[in-house]
């Protein structure tokens, strides 16, 4: 369990690099061919928005599709700058600036591509990275190519000498043995200077990407902005909801069993004198009124705020949950202390929403429950052997929980090829307070 959740869990980013390893050598030289291709690719996607800038007619036409292209291969290159190199490039603080009404000619076009800030950026960015980004992924395979033809000349560099009037390699000039030998020694030094160059070259590269794509403050600061605006918008529409649900399930529950009392209470009070037998029958009946309201107060409190959640703690009310659920479920806990009630109330009830769709939607024998705190995060995996294929996109369960932890920036993260497994990740900022009473 541990490996299941550990992959769908924090991103361990990779060791700095230092000294020389042959195979780590050959794997950055894999990585730099896959950079100097996205290169060519970025030279396609410029061609084509400045194609698609300088087409004839009114309209904006086919400049927002080719900039989500560009935007599309930016997050690629986000993701392999993170995954290869632990440099953490920040996302767009937004989706791209809606099309203006009745702008129309290529400067129309210029001025939505570069009206706003990160638009610009990957505008500018796949330009240059065609030329910076492809020369400086191709350095290492010079390298390579340099030595080969080094140690190529060892061999031959005489015969060619002759044959093309002289010769040079570098610094050297190649005009019988004893050069071309020196030229063969060169060219093996930077056989293994190329092995060496090459994870340097990979990270260089991740930090020229970074300074070509990273928004500035202002921009994460208005997209925060942005964001804060939204999930407060979500929270109220959520709380308003859940307000709603209290009032009807008071209104068609509890209060209508207490309306029912008083009535019989009143017909009680009126047979009083007349019918001692019927006022008995009456009063039971009013009393099993008042034990079935009761019940279904405690229900709608426990579904406002379990009492074992806060007597106890996330850890003890997501075994509970595990405890009562219809699919054999097994929880792993490593939590210190307490998250803030909030985000431990936000938590408890996306994990109850989880085994729910678990039990009803996945097919799974068993589930897996993975609670952890890291670097500022609690961080929750829930893994099940069912038959996959979940998707937010197309549910509203998944969708709910995405929401309620938005409101504490938490993100969601969903893996379910179909045949499963389903891996759920939720990570939530917080801090955890000293540990309550809970059981080991």
């Amino acid at each position: 369990m541990e490996d299941r959740v550990t992959q769908v869990g924090g991103f361990r980013p990779p060791e700095p690099v230092s000294g020389f390893s042959v195979s780590a050598g050959l794997t950055a030289l894999r990585r730099a061919a896959v950079l100097h291709r996205m290169s060519v690719a970025a030279f396609v996607r410029s061609l084509a928005v400045c194609g698609a800038a300088g087409l004839p007619g009114p309209g904006l036409g086919l400049v927002p599709r080719a900039v989500r292209g560009v935007r599309t291969l930016a997050a690629r290159q986000r993701e392999l700058a993170r995954r290869w190199t632990g440099v953490e490039i920040p996302d767009p603080p937004g989706p791209l600036p809606p099309v203006p009404e009745g702008s129309s000619g290529a400067a129309a076009r210029y001025r939505w591509i570069m009206g706003d800030p990160q638009t610009r950026r990957e505008y500018l960015w796949v330009l240059t990275d065609p030329v910076a980004g492809g020369l400086l992924a191709f350095l290492p395979f010079a390298l390579l190519l340099d030595g080969a033809w080094g140690v190529f000349l060892a061999f031959f560099g005489v015969p060619l000498s002759a044959e093309w009037d002289g010769l040079w390699y570098g610094f050297v000039p190649v005009e019988g043995w004893a050069t071309a030998v020196l030229a063969g020694v060169l060219g093996l030094v930077q056989l293994p200077l190329a092995l060496w160059a090459a994870p340097r070259v990979v990270r260089r590269h991740a930090l020229y990407t970074r300074a070509m794509l990273a928004p500035g403050e202002s921009e994460l600061m208005a997209g925060r902005i942005r964001h804060l605006a939204a999930t407060r918008s979500a929270a109220v529409d959520t709380q308003m909801a859940e307000i709603r649900r209290i009032e009807r399930d008071l209104h068609d529950g509890a209060q209508a069993r207490l309306v029912a009392m008083g009535m019989t209470l009143d017909a009680a009070e009126r047979l009083l004198e007349t019918d001692p037998e019927a006022v008995r029958g009456l009063l039971a009946e009013a009393r099993q009124s008042s034990s079935a309201a009761l019940e279904e107060l405690r229900d709608l409190v426990r579904g406002i705020h379990p009492p074992v959640l806060a007597d106890r703690g996330l850890t003890d009310a997501v075994r509970a949950l595990a405890l009562v659920s219809p699919v054999s479920a097994e929880v792993r806990a490593e939590l210190t202390g307490r998250p803030e009630a909030p985000v431990e109330s936000a938590a408890y009830f996306a994990v109850s929403e989880l085994l729910t769709n678990v039990a009803k939607h996945a097919g799974a024998g068993r589930v897996w429950i993975d609670l952890r705190y890291d670097h500022g995060m609690l961080r929750i995996g829930v893994t099940d052997d069912g038959d996959g294929g979940a998707d937010a996109s197309r549910g509203t369960g998944l969708r709910g929980i995405e929401r309620r932890l938005a409101t504490f920036d938490g993100v969601l993260a969903v893996s379910s090829p179909v045949g499963g497994p389903t891996m759920v990740t939720m990570e939530i900022p917080c801090v955890l307070s000293s540990p309550k009473t809970t059981s080991c």
